[in-house]
């Protein structure tokens, strides 16, 4: 079995990076992550930040990028990831009014994710919980999204937090689209009703179960994310960081 990597989604540590980019991405290398899933550029050309992350020992796991900019500025997009030395490029976020909305959604993901494919790079789309309500045909507009998308075109980021949130089990959707999860988001929830961001290991989410899942599904990255956090988001990630290392023994 190969040793999958984990990256850190940056945007966890958005305010931190906001005072101080550099400073974050090497606090994030001192947590003992292997690379950062990006949101954002930190200000800097992407060859500018390609030299700071090969500084840091940190690679560029895979990019975070608004679904306009997919639209309106693919080329530029597929330019930088080559620079920055990542494989894959995620639409993050897509709220939808109506059904018509998400046929515009895979219209765009898949022209998007043929050009992605011929340029060497892999598309992948990131869930939330909405996308787990059912469309008029009884499929949910995630099911949705992966059955009318080419798979070797269009790839998952399943965020196991909002899977869960949605009363769904992330280890039998990791199952159903095996081999076309090439991502997955690492977060906790909270056991009481509020359902609060968690470190891992101290919620509800099956973590260890998706873990082992992951060895054989050709996962290529674990990605650490917690949107929200009662601790600061550096203690949040130490805590997660461990959890993980306990776990994954080549940490």
């Amino acid at each position: 079995m190969k040793n999958i990597p984990v990256a850190v989604q940056m945007y966890t540590l958005r305010k931190e990076a906001e005072r101080d980019f550099a400073d974050t991405l090497k606090k994030v290398a001192e947590l003992g992550f292997d690379g950062v899933e990006l949101a954002g550029y930190g200000g800097l050309s992407a060859g500018e930040l390609r030299h700071l992350l090969d500084q840091l020992g940190l690679k560029a796991a895979s990019s975070h990028i608004p679904l306009e900019e997919i639209k309106q500025n693919l080329s530029q997009v597929i330019k930088d990831q080559k620079t920055l030395g990542s494989n894959f490029v995620v639409c993050p976020y897509f709220q939808p009014k109506n059904e018509a909305d998400y046929k515009e959604l895979i219209r765009t993901l898949r022209k998007a994710g043929k050009v992605c494919r011929q340029e060497g790079l892999t598309l992948c789309y990131h869930n939330h919980d909405f996308e787990l309500e059912k469309l008029s045909d009884g499929r949910t507009a995630l099911q949705t999204i992966f059955d009318e998308t080419d798979p070797k075109e269009v790839q998952t980021e399943f965020d196991v937090y909002w899977l869960k949130k949605a009363g769904e089990d992330p280890v039998e959707w990791i199952e159903k689209y095996q081999g076309r999860t090439p991502l997955v988001h690492l977060k906790d929830m909270t056991r009481d009703g509020e359902k609060f961001f968690a470190e891992l290991g101290t919620g509800g989410v099956e973590i260890e179960s998706i873990l082992d899942k992951g060895k054989g599904m050709n996962v290529q990255w674990w990605i650490v994310e917690q949107d929200e956090s009662r601790n600061t988001l550096l203690e949040s990630l130490e805590i997660s960081m461990e959890y993980l290392k306990n776990r994954l023994p080549y940490l």
